[in-house]
């Protein structure tokens, strides 16, 4: 069992990924909200994405490079694209989910003796230099090490969460799905289902994680980079439902409606499982949703600044010698520049983020698929017919419900 812990290493990086704003803001908000009414929308989304997240490691096992060196392959124009989507969303991205850790941590640990909104600006800061030092004296292999930790402790204090919100509980709880028809409920479910369980380009992510694990693990092979991801994608699968539950739980049906500040709403998330639970599930709540956080905020400050540094190599033959240290501050600077301006508006920043993953996902799902069933790929290595039909159902939902949401605006 430990051997093949620590095997695993780039799926529980994408799990770290994924399970952030999709699972802490978006499920407790759709349980919140809906109930469990917007079940079959998690589950949907999560059915129909995972071809196209799995692709990432299939492709790096089979080829041993990243999606990206897949696509220079397809055309440098598809990577131009790549890199164009990328840049116009990695900020807003990089700050929604810090915001969001920020005013976690502000809530967890203290206002540092400063005014709520001046503390959630310096934790951002504390934050990101933290992200920051971890990624550039550690690098890949301290991430790899650290995200099986966080990982654990993530999951063991939601799943007792969940089971706490669950013994505590003394009314019914109601199965029937809702599809949603006001203009703000069909834009809240886009979102949601827009980061469920992440959005698509963390594939890109994922198969550059997998070719560095290859790079000082022979062991992580084939058969081990599948096992990786379907581990990690199952346990996003659980913990998203746990979510969904524990806003069920705690406020669905109490008319109370969550802030679009980032301290506001931590404040409020956490006092609303404490006052539900009682004050002894403080602890447990706040290392369950500030490890969600945390564990998203660091491994987003790597891929994006680790897939902009590639594809800019890619597009121009050449070698960045410090490429990916100069990304990942420019990453970090554009975050605290951005946040400065919209702290107060989250809930903004969120929706903002989640919809435009939502947009972008059929260009990602296309390609992704285009490039695995492809002369690229060794024959051996292409889906299956299940996959194949599982590809096309995710290819025409992800058009479908984009179609739906854009011309409902």
């Amino acid at each position: 069992m430990i051997a093949k812990l620590k095997n695993l290493g780039p799926g529980l990086l994408f799990a770290g990924a994924a399970i952030g704003v999709s699972h802490l803001v978006q499920s407790t908000r759709a349980g919140a909200d809906f109930g469990l009414g917007l079940l079959w929308a998690l589950l949907l989304a999560n059915l129909f994405k995972y071809p196209f997240f799995q692709y990432g490691p299939r492709y790096a096992a089979a080829t041993g490079e990243s999606l990206l060196d897949g696509y220079k392959k397809m055309g440098k124009g598809v990577l131009a694209a790549y890199f164009i989507l990328t840049f116009a969303t990695m900020f807003t991205i990089q700050t929604a989910v810090t915001i969001v850790t920020a005013g976690l941590a502000t809530s967890i640990f203290g206002n540092l003796g400063f005014n709520p909104v001046l503390a959630v600006k310096i934790w951002t800061v504390i934050v990101l230099i933290v992200c920051l030092g971890l990624l550039v004296i550690g690098k890949y292999k301290f991430l790899d090490n650290l995200i099986k930790l966080i990982i654990i402790l993530l999951s063991i204090s939601t799943v007792s969460a969940v089971a706490m919100a669950l013994y505590g509980n003394n009314t019914g709880i109601s199965l029937v799905q809702v599809l949603p028809k006001e203009t703000t409920q069909i834009a809240f479910l886009i979102a949601f289902m827009g980061w469920m369980p992440a959005p698509l380009d963390i594939s890109i992510w994922h198969s550059l994680w997998a070719v560095e694990k290859q790079k000082g693990d022979k062991k992580y092979q084939s058969k081990t980079a599948l096992f990786d991801f379907n581990i990690g994608y199952i346990g996003t699968i659980i913990l998203g439902i746990g979510f969904v539950l524990l806003g069920c739980l705690v406020m669905f049906g109490s008319g109370e409606t969550f802030s679009n500040s980032a301290g506001g709403f931590s404040s409020q998330l956490i006092q609303m499982y404490t006052t539900s639970l009682g004050d002894w599930a403080y602890i447990i709540i706040g290392i369950a949703a500030f490890t969600t956080m945390f564990s998203t905020t660091l491994t987003c400050l790597d891929a994006s600044p680790r897939a902009m540094d590639r594809t800019l190599e890619l597009l121009f033959s050449k070698d960045y010698t410090h490429g990916y240290l100069a990304w990942i501050l420019l990453l970090v600077l554009g975050t605290v520049c951005i946040f400065f301006f919209f702290a107060s508006e989250m809930g903004l920043l969120i929706e903002i983020a989640t919809i435009l993953s939502f947009i972008t996902a059929p260009f990602y799902a296309i390609i992704n698929y285009k490039l695995i069933s492809g002369k690229h790929t060794p024959k051996q290595w292409r889906p299956n017919k299940k996959l194949h039909i599982l590809s096309w159902s995710g290819i025409i939902f992800l058009i479908g419900f984009s179609i739906w949401y854009l011309s409902t605006f």
